[in-house]
């Protein structure tokens, strides 16, 4: 190891906490996806903008908020009231739009199971909470709400932009979100509005950036990106922090993102 590299468990405690109090302050989120919600200020405004950025979270930071921002100019910003009243004639306003593989049809449907869940199933908090309470595993409501988000017939290739954990996808795009709606400090860069989810059972939102960084530093052996990898990296923080495990995910993102670790 490099001087600069924990070399015990302690050590590689307060590494961790350096970097994840140098990386969780506002600034160092400027060109974040989670600029978007922070544009509203009502709770279905936050969760329903949060999990449509979240949804196209890869690729250039800057081009994923570019195009938030055009997807919500096509809501009139208005996102939870645009769901609610919206007609299936409304969304063909979205029929062109683009990120990356993600595109107008797969937009359309998922507008369309977002109206669903709000009119059907209390909205996204309430459906993730519920499934969550029943053995406070978030496993399992990551797997129903899949299931209803896809209640409604999809096409087909629109599956692909849901992560299915029983497939061992890492889901790292919902486990992000999952953090920004449920996690709460005194920082304020997560909103902390999901009060029916405790923020220890959340897990890690792993990609190629901290993987790669976990892997360097010892917190994660196994090779492929894939949910039994969130698992075991998301066990290792608990060791840190059992309240607050995924607070490690600033340190991890910024050692690569910032420092090129």
């Amino acid at each position: 190891m490099k001087d600069s590299e924990p070399s015990s468990l302690q050590d590689m405690r307060e590494f961790l906490e350096e970097k994840y109090h140098l990386y969780n302050q506002e600034h160092f989120i400027e060109t974040d996806p989670i600029q978007i919600p922070r544009m509203f200020d009502t709770p279905e405004d936050i969760e329903i903008s949060g999990f449509l950025a979240a949804t196209i979270a890869w690729g250039q930071r800057r081009t994923i908020i570019s195009n938030m921002n055009r997807l919500l100019d096509r809501m009139s910003h208005t996102p939870h009231e645009f769901l609610l009243h919206s007609e299936d004639g409304d969304l063909e306003r979205f029929r062109d739009f683009k990120h990356r593989t993600f595109n107008g049809e797969d937009c359309i449907f998922f507008l369309k199971s977002l109206r669903n869940i709000y009119h059907n199933h209390g909205g996204l908090r309430q459906l993730f909470e519920k499934a969550y309470q029943q053995k406070h595993d978030l496993r399992d409501a990551l797997v129903t709400f899949r299931e209803v988000f896809f209640k409604i017939e999809p096409p087909g290739r629109t599956r692909k932009h849901v992560a299915d954990i029983r497939k061992k996808s890492s889901a790292k795009r919902l486990n992000m979100f999952l953090r920004w709606m449920v996690r709460q400090d005194e920082r304020g860069v997560d909103f902390g509005i999901w009060k029916g989810i405790s923020q220890r059972d959340l897990f890690m939102p792993l990609d190629v950036h901290s993987g790669k960084v976990a892997r360097r530093l010892g917190l994660l052996t196994r090779k492929q990106n894939d949910w039994p990898a969130v698992e075991e990296l998301t066990r290792n923080m608990r060791k840190f922090d059992p309240e607050d495990p995924v607070k490690y995910d600033f340190a991890l993102f910024g050692l690569d993102a910032f420092e090129k670790f």
